[in-house]
């Protein structure tokens, strides 16, 4: 099993990161702000104007730790490829698959149906804990849900997987906002849109997705996946589709519950936004701070994973979800068992 490791990230602008002998040094203004050991490190993920010397770029690439850089906002600019483990088989394996039309459907149905479990999930735990209307409108939406997870078996294309997990997506978004307790108001989610966002709860959804799905990519990258030929998300030029594929089973699990969390105990409050004129929105950097740390000690969650029956930190849950993944593809496995939490 993967040992559970920490994403380094820096959003500090200005900020330089070089090697010295086996640590990573950060500095800002050229004084040192921490010197944090290398075998401590997963990957590093920056934040805008933040340099890497090229010699610890060199160390990271050859120690197989990716480092993504995003927009001082949190948009994905790049990433880099280190060199790929795992057999070249399992490559070979993933991309047979993908030119099988009835293999990438069943497994494009069974991803869409741990989302979409995880969401009716997610929105009858959220029920439990309401009052009045909104518990009633949370368990009828859970319900709207549970029989679009019935129909998946009906879905004769991946195009008819997509219409019904977007079916599904539609009533979860709609009554998302109903399981927010504190500035309802200000969070309310008028509609699911990406970049750029239009409104605080977009913001914050659009940086979590963000972080979730560059733990997804490490994940493929690490057993030995393609992270660009995904199942359920068409292929796309620059498009990370299989580590798309990986997250959405986790979205509601790791990114959504984390963010009702931070809103609900009003770790993330009005004050932490800013909004521009033509009607965008960013995350102000102490708030992305919280967020970031927030995702950390999250990750060490335990879990008991209905497959394997272990307790699982909520960290390695990409990782183990792209093993499960590449034994279903070298045949070792009958079907892939998406992610489903209790």
């Amino acid at each position: 099993m993967k040992h559970l490791l920490n994403t380094l990230y820096i959003q500090t602008q200005g900020t330089y990161l070089h090697l010295d002998t086996d640590n990573i040094r950060v500095e800002v203004e050229r004084e040192k702000r921490a010197m944090i050991p290398l075998h401590h490190v997963e990957g590093v993920t920056v934040f805008g104007n933040v340099l890497l010397s090229p010699f610890l770029i060199q160390r990271l690439a050859r120690d197989h730790k990716p480092i993504t850089w995003l927009s001082e906002h949190g948009r994905f600019m790049a990433r880099t490829e280190t060199p790929v483990s795992g057999n070249v088989l399992l490559r070979v394996a993933q991309h047979a698959c993908a030119d099988d039309a009835d293999r990438t459907l069943a497994i494009a149905r069974l991803i869409a149906a741990g989302k979409l479990q995880n969401q009716k999930v997610t929105l009858l735990r959220a029920a439990r804990e309401a009052v009045g209307d909104d518990s009633e409108r949370l368990r009828e939406a859970a319900g709207d849900i549970n029989a679009q997870i019935a129909c998946l078996p009906l879905a004769e294309s991946v195009d008819e997987v997509r219409g019904i997990e977007g079916a599904a997506a539609r009533v979860y978004w709609e009554v998302f906002p109903l399981m927010l307790r504190q500035n309802r108001d200000f969070f309310w989610l008028p509609a699911r849109t990406r970049r750029p966002a239009r409104d605080p709860i977009n913001a914050v959804l659009n940086f979590v997705y963000t972080v979730l799905a560059n733990d997804c990519a490490s994940a493929c990258q690490a057993v030995g996946l393609d992270p660009q030929l995904g199942f359920l998300h068409a292929l796309r030029p620059g498009r990370s589709s299989l580590a798309l594929d990986l997250m959405e089973e986790l979205r509601p699990v790791v990114a959504d519950r984390a963010i009702l969390t931070l809103i609900n105990r009003q770790q993330l409050t009005p004050r932490d936004f800013v909004l521009h004129e033509g009607g965008t929105v960013t995350i102000r950097e102490d708030a992305r701070r919280t967020i970031l740390a927030h995702l950390t000690e999250r990750r060490k969650e335990e879990v008991t994973h209905p497959l394997t029956a272990r307790k699982t930190p909520l960290g390695l849950l990409p990782h183990v979800q792209a093993r499960l993944l590449a034994q279903h593809l070298r045949g070792d496995r009958p079907h892939y068992p998406p992610y489903l939490h209790r």
